[in-house]
């Protein structure tokens, strides 16, 4: 669903800046996820939450104090603090404690692991978007309460709370980018930056590219028409380059808008 049309359901119950700011880190964090950018994903959830109650707050009649002043601590005390049937329940106790378990993550956990403990942080990911995915449905659910089709609405919660399924998977030890459309180039470019700053030996990613359905003549053309943008080591292992990596996350980001 468009930018704009989820803004247009939202408005009219909360205000559009704060609106616009959830919206904004919501997407950055779909992105970082399809990324497997673990960590920035999990800031992003944070900062959707920080958003989120300061919207909560305006609609709940509060005044939501400026910058650093603002605690998501504090906010959500306050709004648990309202007068039952002052606001509706949903704005009062229900999002907001959600908001404060993504917040807990976000702020004690992500990035702040023992390095010799099993890395959470793909977990932690996993549950921030999908909290902050009911999150938004729900508050959608509330402003357009008896102001649109029930049917539609439903279909608009659903296709919000509907998993995100990131561009890259890990089987056994084996990479593969689920990029409809892309070429033989492209898969090797993003594979190639997939490892950065690590190198790929040019064999595995020949073989790398094949297994995207390309055959063993065309992977190799690949990966020499990518030559320019990579350094090779004595040992025929690739690193990309700048150029590289800017070719390859335009390549990212242009399935990312597509989907």
């Amino acid at each position: 669903m468009a930018r704009t049309q989820v803004e247009q359901l939202l408005v009219p119950v909360f205000p559009k800046r704060h609106v616009d700011g959830f919206i904004r880190h919501f997407e950055g964090m779909t992105k970082d996820f399809q990324r497997e950018e673990w960590e920035d994903c999990i800031a992003k959830g944070g900062k959707f939450v920080e958003a989120v109650l300061k919207a909560l707050s305006v609609a709940g009649g509060q005044t939501v104090p400026k910058g650093k002043d603002f605690k998501v601590d504090k906010a959500i005390n306050i709004l648990g603090g309202l007068g039952v049937g002052s606001v509706d329940d949903t704005i009062r106790l229900t999002i907001p404690r959600s908001c404060r378990f993504v917040y807990e993550i976000a702020s004690n956990r992500g990035g702040r692991h023992d390095p010799d403990e099993i890395d959470p942080n793909e977990m932690d990911a996993v549950v921030v978007i999908g909290n902050c995915s009911w999150i938004l449905a729900e508050m959608i659910r509330h402003a357009q309460h008896g102001a649109v089709d029930m049917g539609a609405a439903k279909n608009i919660v659903n296709s919000l709370v509907t998993r995100k399924y990131p561009l890259i998977e890990e089987v056994d030890g084996r990479t593969y980018f689920h990029l409809n459309g892309a070429s033989a180039t492209d898969i090797a470019l993003v594979a190639l930056n997939h490892s950065y700053p690590g190198r790929i030996a040019m064999g595995d990613l020949v073989k790398l590219v094949e297994r995207h359905d390309f055959t063993e003549k065309n992977a190799r053309v690949a990966v020499q028409r990518i030559m320019k943008f990579v350094d090779e080591d004595e040992n025929q292992r690739l690193r990309l380059l700048a150029p590289g990596v800017r070719k390859a996350e335009l390549i990212m980001d242009s399935h990312l808008t597509s989907m």
